[in-house]
């Protein structure tokens, strides 16, 4: 009984300190935003790869992205990965991207890159269709961080999609970390519902430190992946 006292005296007080909405505050209007073809770009997103050129990267290595550019999209090449020019916080992130559909390889060695947000918080992409690794590096894992609710892989050489809703973590005046968040859809199947995002980078991450903003990364892990209908949202 008396647990119960204090479980419930704990909860009144945590609703004491939450600010009571203003009932005679008028709503604000939402901003109109045009929704685009299935699979965006919305109205209001930063469109980083269409098809037809690679003006909003940069290589790892060098001044100008090293990556093959053809049929509507860009495939992984040896020399690096590559990042955005602009930089970015908060944000809804649109991927699609595609395994090589000659099957070469197995584990980690199949169809191998990464999403960074920030060049430092990687959601895996991987060909996991019937390819067991271990779970918190299978695809759209957090890499070595949280496993995927589920594993919606699609055949190799198909296209897949992630739909990635990312809050930054931030660091406080007084140096401690206010973790962020992933949520993640893979083939519009939710697969990281509102995972902690702590300070530090993930494994391999080619930034390190923490930063107000930093640059999407696509990695080249040796293998050929495709990707296409990159666009940004900021949400700030």
């Amino acid at each position: 009984m008396k647990l119960a006292a204090l479980a419930f005296l704990s909860w009144a007080a945590a609703l004491a300190v939450v600010p009571a909405a203003d009932p005679g505050a008028k709503p604000q209007e939402p901003p109109v935003v045009d929704p685009g073809p299935v699979g965006g770009p919305p109205s209001d997103a930063i469109v980083l790869f269409d098809g037809k050129d690679l003006s909003q990267w940069r290589g790892e290595r060098s001044a100008e992205p090293r990556w093959q550019l053809g049929d509507g999209c860009m495939e992984t090449r040896p020399g690096g990965g590559i990042f955005t020019k602009q930089e970015f916080t908060n944000c809804q992130l649109h991927v699609e991207w595609a395994s090589p559909s000659v099957v070469k390889g197995d584990g980690q060695g199949r169809g191998n890159s990464g999403v960074y947000l920030q060049g430092r918080y990687e959601i895996q992409v991987l060909d996991c269709y019937n390819n067991k690794t271990y779970p918190n590096g299978q695809c759209g894992a957090f890499y070595l961080h949280n496993a995927p609710l589920v594993n919606v892989c699609r055949k190799p050489g198909e296209w897949q999609s992630y739909d990635i809703i990312f809050h930054a973590p931030r660091q406080t005046p007084e140096g401690k970390v206010t973790p962020g968040s992933f949520t993640v859809l893979h083939n519009g199947v939710l697969i990281q519902d509102h995972i902690p995002v702590g300070g530090e980078p993930t494994t391999a991450a080619p930034l390190q430190g923490m930063a107000e903003k930093g640059p999407l990364y696509l990695q080249d892990h040796g293998n050929p992946v495709r990707f296409r209908n990159v666009w940004i949202r900021p949400l700030e």
